[in-house]
């Protein structure tokens, strides 16, 4: 039957999950109850329904997974007289529509993705169907089983007695819905009626000619010819197995086999009575369900279910088995999404597909898809580790033509990450993860190409995943804390300000660097609100040193300077935020510099200078950070509004020896007068010796910073030091 979805995505939000299994009840009565033999109103069979919703529910979220529950709704339906197949087409109908529909977002249990909730429920409807039909045919057989004693017994009778008895017998054997055989005890067949015959094609001769021991099939079980043995020698009233036979065109019957053995008046074993029901069909429907939910439905790929269950047999493989783990994402492809379409993506994806299923035929091999445009290739059972890199070379070598659709040839370019090791030394995750981080270093690298898992690379990515995560609840608990490196003022040796340098005290790395933090922060948008935070509290020092020593400000306010961040310049509340922080503490805006690195303005238009030049307008000055790292125009520095230029490192560190390189000399000096000549200011950072401090003088720098003078550290020492304190 097919049901309607709803077109919302979830019940209504304030619904309790004890009322979404309820209603889920309620669909689910309204479905069947016209197809079930009971004599239960509709909604005394609603009630009926409501612990069988509730324990599919609760077998949706369970941890570990486990289909069984299902299995025992499927059953409890037969019980309830819902033997209709029209009954259980309607029950998976709804359950396929409505339960993720219902209880997919119970709170309970793991945090499940939506595809893994579907993957659930999709095995779920098989086992309630398995179960269904399971219960239905035990029903069945328990029934038929006693019809086909009577009839014996019947014959018995008939023999003795009334003629009539033979007739009755005849109409039942004849026209049982089971296939029924009754043999002796050597095997020699005695009797099949016309259901036994019709599933095995029909020919009478060919059924009667073999003994029942002849009947064997490579899939048996291994109990099978044991528990028949058994009853022949009346160890065992009968015996119930699932046995498949070929049929005399070759073809596969699979039946649902049960033996019954006969004993004469004295009790001694006589006969052999079988009750056979093909289930070929049913088994059929098993198998594609269980393709369906293995399977990716766009590329016909193992899905991410059977990938995991192969991978985890390869790692947990005794004797030290080689495997090797290729993990493809498709470089740029949600450009192709983007502007063709997702047509036009699927039909990509589609021949990626072919593509990698042709270069991975080998015995050992298989490919899979993930999900969107990640793809899997497993090997095992090889000799050499280069094989599973020489797989990697095929698979990129395959994508290299292009793919053509709509008329457009598109390029394929792929970056995969190798894993290789033997079974037994890491779980399926670790190796999946491992693939993942291996598989981003090689899109880190350009793409189109492949890279081995590293162990310390893993650990690093790990490491920086770890602090991604940590970061947002890092700032809440106040983990963050600045300390402040001294600004010299190279003509008299005063100290003319300080830079605002954050740190992160972390629990289990101890006190990390901005190097370590800051660009995660910037990936993850949470230096906006560090940010904030780093220019308040800078602030906010600045004004207390002016209040603690006011002889400073006879020279003019000692300065603090706070960097920002790319991310930052194009947040639309910079301006406010400044201007709030500055009112606050009532810093004079002239006590602050914001620190701006040159590679972050190159190309910059009117609507990003915009903010910089109204708070240069206020009288924040604008300090142009690292300046000759990046490739601007020095002319272009007259449209910038900054009112500072700090001189990167690299052009001064000659004139830590003496004598300093002349070309840095002339470098140095030629930017120095350029700076004065559009009156900007030169700061120059890592000063770590006199000489180059000297030096720095005489080429015009206005101030300096540096271990020289002194390192970053905490706020109270900046008053305290001199040149004497230079390390």
């Amino acid at each position: 039957m097919n049901l309607p979805r709803q077109k919302s995505a979830s019940p209504a939000d304030q619904d309790s999950p004890e009322d979404r299994i309820g209603r889920f009840a309620t669909i689910w009565s309204r479905a069947i109850f016209p197809s079930t033999a009971t004599s239960l109103t509709r909604p005394e069979f609603e009630q009926h329904l409501l612990p069988l919703a509730r324990g599919l529910s609760e077998a949706l979220h369970a941890w570990p997974f486990d289909p069984a529950p299902a299995h025992r709704v499927g059953g409890d339906l037969v019980a309830a007289h819902c033997t209709d197949p029209d009954a259980l087409s309607r029950t998976l109908g709804v359950v396929d529509s409505y339960l993720v529909l219902y209880c997919g977002a119970l709170d309970t249990g793991p945090d499940l993705t939506a595809e893994e909730i579907r993957n659930r429920c999709a095995r779920l409807q098989h086992s309630l169907a398995a179960g269904f039909a399971q219960a239905l045919r035990e029903r069945t057989l328990a029934e038929q089983e006693a019809i086909a004693r009577s009839a014996l017994s019947a014959r018995s009778a008939a023999e003795k007695a009334l003629h009539v008895t033979e007739t009755r017998f005849r109409a039942v054997f004849e026209d049982a819905a089971v296939g029924i055989g009754i043999a002796d005890l050597d095997g020699n067949i005695l009797e099949i009626n016309a259901a036994l015959l019709r599933m095995f094609g029909g020919v009478d001769h060919h059924v009667r000619s073999r003994k029942v021991n002849e009947w064997v099939h490579p899939d048996d079980a291994p109990q099978v010819w044991r528990l028949h043995a058994e009853l022949v020698r009346g160890d065992r009233e009968h015996y119930r197995v699932e046995k498949p036979y070929y049929r005399n065109d070759g073809t596969v019957l699979w039946t649902n086999l049960t033996v019954s053995l006969l004993r004469d008046a004295e009790g001694k074993p006589q006969y052999q009575l079988a009750l056979i029901e093909d289930t070929t069909e049913r088994r059929l429907l098993n198998l594609r369900l269980r393709y369906e939910a293995t399977h990716d439905a766009l590329t016909g790929l193992p899905n991410r279910t059977l990938f995991f269950e192969r991978l985890d047999k390869a790692v947990t493989a005794p004797d030290r088995m080689r495997f090797g783990l290729c993990y493809l994402d498709l470089d740029g492809f949600k450009a192709i999404n983007d502007s063709l379409g997702h047509s036009a993506g699927d039909r990509m994806l589609v021949e990626v597909a072919d593509r990698l299923q042709s270069c991975a035929t080998a015995s050992g091999e298989m490919v899979a898809r993930l999900g969107g445009d990640e793809f899997v290739a497993l090997t095992t059972g090889y000799e050499s580790a280069d094989e599973v890199e020489e797989l990697a070379v095929r698979i990129l070598s395959v994508l290299a033509a292009p793919i053509r659709i709509d008329g457009r040839e598109l390029t394929v370019r792929g970056s995969i990450g190798v894993v290789e090791g033997l079974s037994g030394t890491q779980s399926a995750a670790e190796v999946l993860r491992s693939a993942d981080i291996t598989m981003y270093r090689a899109k880190a690298a350009g793409g189109n190409r492949f890279q081995l898992a590293d162990a310390e690379a893993d650990a690093r990515a790990i490491t920086r995943h770890g602090l991604t995560t940590a970061l947002p609840a890092a700032l809440e608990r106040g983990e963050f804390f600045i300390e402040y490196q001294p600004l010299v003022h190279l003509g008299d040796g005063t100290v003319h300000g300080a830079e605002a340098l954050v740190r992160w005290s972390h629990p289990q790395h101890g006190i990390l660097g901005p190097d370590r933090f800051i660009s995660l922060a910037e990936h993850t948008g949470l230096i906006v609100p560090l940010g904030r935070w780093v220019l308040e509290e800078s602030v906010r020092q600045a004004r207390g040193w002016q209040r603690l020593h006011p002889a400073h400000s006879d020279g003019g306010p000692l300065r603090i300077n706070v960097n920002l961040s790319p991310t930052q310049l194009y947040h639309p509340g910079l301006v406010a935020d400044t201007v709030a922080v500055l009112e606050r503490t009532g810093l004079d805006p002239g006590a602050l510099c914001l620190e701006v690195t040159e590679s972050a303005l190159i190309g910059a238009d009117d609507d990003l200078l915009k903010p910089l030049r109204q708070l240069a307008d206020m009288g924040v000055d604008i300090a142009l950070d690292d300046f000759g790292t990046g490739y601007s125009n020095l002319a272009n520095l007259r449209r910038l509004p900054v009112s500072v230029l700090k001189l990167d490192r690299s052009f001064t560190q000659s004139m830590q020896q003496h004598p300093a390189d002349p070309v840095d000399l002339r470098i140095v000096e030629g930017i120095v007068a350029l700076a004065h000549s559009l009156k900007l200011a030169v700061t120059v950072e890592g000063v770590e010796t006199g000489a180059q401090a000297d030096q720095l003088k005489e080429l015009g720098c206005d101030t300096a910073q540096g271990w020289y003078y002194a390192r970053p550290g905490a706020p109270d020492r900046i008053h305290t030091l001199s040149l004497a304190d230079a390390v």
